[in-house]
């Protein structure tokens, strides 16, 4: 049984993370950390100091500063799952790749991350990957639904069910992506991980120890998870998308691509709304996110638990009162 607590010690907490390869990141108002479970079955827990003090304009205005921050959390969520993935790399492994001839690009790319400017190199390696993943995923949720369901204004159907057609062709091929993913081992552990790191985070927002007892019966869904967001998003899109112009596929796909920064703007703030406040209202606008983290998360082990713990704790600050959403 969970240790029982005064219910005027709950809060929500600012704390956010994201399940890597066999672990979790977390970041704090001033500390980041990530833990990842080894290969020898031990826990490697690195931090790093976030930057204190005043944040940028554009980072605090409301409506403006959704995409920065997402921006943000994308770049630094890439790095780390990289970190992760490398810390997996046993010395037979190393041996074996140090046997296999490296290309000529593989020996380019080692000797400039080597060199002086080997972090800004790989920051920038990081925001490219990141714009590539973007220009795709706007692709494929933006465009192609466009597309397919843009023969319906010859058979002279009216814009609202054209509209509507294109949401649910958004919908199907997001929902589809999680659930075909979820079917592969590695997403599967990976998802365990994210649902250790939910469970975490209630845990400690509950008020209790952080202990794997207690963190083992919390929920595995939470308001403030990016696939809620990514949900969100999509939900806004289709709404926007009632009135834009169908006359031109083109010309349609151009101003979702204008908006994309508006639509995302309001979904953080709808998120940040729905992560401080518990009532009716947020319940039924974070029901459609929770219900797909019943895709994306799944029921964690008590060693990925254990993981979750460890890349918690140096998050938590001295002060609680600095961590309050």
């Amino acid at each position: 049984m969970a240790e029982k607590i005064d219910k005027t010690e709950k809060f929500k907490s600012k704390i956010g993370g994201q399940a890597l390869v066999e672990g979790v990141m977390m970041k704090g108002v001033t500390t980041g950390a990530m833990a990842c479970r080894l290969p020898n079955g031990t826990i490697d827990l690195e931090t790093w100091e976030l930057k204190g003090g005043k944040k940028p304009w554009y980072k605090t205005v409301p409506f403006i500063r959704g995409c920065f921050n997402f921006v943000d959390s994308l770049i630094s969520g890439i790095r780390c799952t990289i970190k992760s993935a490398q810390k997996q790399i046993t010395d037979d492994d190393e041996e074996e790749e140090e046997e296999e001839e490296m290309s000529r690009l593989e020996m380019w790319l080692n000797s400039k991350l080597e060199g002086e400017h080997g972090k800004e190199i790989a920051d920038t390696i990081m925001v490219v990957v990141c714009v590539v993943v973007m220009i795709v995923c706007v692709c494929a949720f933006k465009f192609f639904p466009a597309l397919i369901s843009s023969p319906l204004v010859k058979l002279g159907a009216p814009n609202w069910c054209i509209t509507l057609v294109e949401g649910v062709i958004k919908l199907a091929l997001l929902v589809g992506y999680m659930w075909i993913i979820s079917k592969s081992k590695d997403m599967n552990i990976t998802f365990k991980y994210h649902g250790a790191e939910h469970k975490t985070i209630a845990c400690y927002e509950a008020g209790l120890e952080l202990k794997v007892e207690n963190v083992r019966q919390m929920s595995r869904f939470h308001p403030r998870c990016g696939t809620s967001f990514i949900l969100i998003v999509v939900i806004i899109s289709v709404i926007v998308g009632m009135f834009l112009p169908w006359s031109n596929v083109w010309l349609r796909f151009g101003l979702q691509l204008l908006l994309l920064p508006v639509e995302s703007a309001v979904a953080y703030e709808v998120i940040r709304i729905a992560g401080r406040i518990d009532n009716p209202l947020t319940r039924a606008i974070s029901a459609p996110g929770m219900w797909l983290q019943h895709i994306t998360t799944c029921e964690p082990d008590d060693s990925q638990i254990e993981v979750a713990i460890e890349a918690l704790k140096p998050c938590i600050p001295e002060n609680r009162e600095d961590d309050i959403w």
